[in-house]
């Protein structure tokens, strides 16, 4: 298992916080959704294959429908026209299917345990990501993918403490705010967690990398994530305090770019939250 190093300061400030064994609880859960668990080990090796992911995908009924309902969104443009569970995950990519699965190994798919916004703000980061994509020369695909997990270390730092996490998410409003509360509380943000999350997983350090220099404005590997962060908190924040978009994106955007991102992702939300966890 990755160790993660807690400077004495954060230890200092924060209550004890076994992030050992927050990690830990991931490999309980996967063992509680075999078939997703074994998705996630499976999608990214050098044999996958469609019909392989299909087969393994037919042993859990609600993944598999999900993943049927994602290819048949308007995401994809194919509504109503992938009839086959082997079709669905050609059409999606083995990417998407192993995001899907890791969102129902990790509970993400239980909005009962997770912050009121969160799949509200992960929808809308996940769409503004993907849509964004071309400008920063990124596949719309891949950035789908890292918007849907981005939040994944959010979603770990509330099932360990529920009660303190909604109290640090409503005193910082600010992205910047609530990363620098999140390291004084626990010792590491929440998107550091989802990257060494990840990293434990196997996922390609192409996902890594945004999550890690996201809080960067001079990294124009975060550029992409965190100009998707910015318009998500557009949409799902009525209080936030709009950041120049030009800065956030190391230039790739100007203002009148943004408007059309956010009819788009307000148009699609809705069917990408409903896809991802009916």
């Amino acid at each position: 298992m990755t160790s993660l190093a807690i400077s004495a300061p954060a230890l200092a400030l924060a209550p004890l916080c076994d992030l050992e064994g927050v990690l830990a609880s991931i490999d309980t859960m996967a063992a509680q959704r075999p078939v997703a668990a074994q998705v996630v080990a499976t999608a990214s090796g050098d044999d996958a294959s469609a019909e392989g992911l299909a087969r393994i995908l037919a042993g859990d009924v609600a993944l598999a429908g999900r993943v049927m309902k994602l290819a048949n969104s308007a995401f994809y443009g194919m509504r109503g026209r992938v009839t086959s569970l082997q079709f669905a995950v050609t059409v999606i990519g083995f990417a998407t299917v192993r995001t899907m699965a890791t969102v129902a190994l990790t509970d993400l798919d239980d909005e009962s345990r997770l912050p009121e916004d969160f799949w509200e703000t992960s929808t809308s980061l996940a769409l503004a990501a993907s849509t964004l994509a071309p400008r920063f020369a990124e596949r719309p695909q891949d950035a789908l993918c890292l918007g849907l997990l981005a939040q994944l270390g959010v979603a770990l730092l509330h099932h360990h403490d529920p009660v303190g996490h909604a109290e640090l998410t409503a005193g910082a409003r600010s992205f910047d705010a609530r990363r620098a509360a999140e390291v004084q509380r626990y010792g590491i943000s929440a998107l550091r967690l989802t990257s060494v999350a990840l990293e434990q997983w196997g996922f390609p350090a192409g996902m890594l990398v945004p999550l890690e220099q996201v809080g960067d404005l001079g990294s124009f590997s975060g550029a992409l994530l965190r100009s998707a962060f910015e318009v998500a908190a557009r949409i799902v924040d009525a209080g936030h305090e709009e950041l120049p978009i030009e800065r956030v994106s190391c230039g790739q955007l100007r203002e009148r770019d943004v408007a059309p991102v956010l009819s788009q992702v307000r148009t699609d939300a809705a069917e990408l939250r409903q896809a991802l966890l009916a």
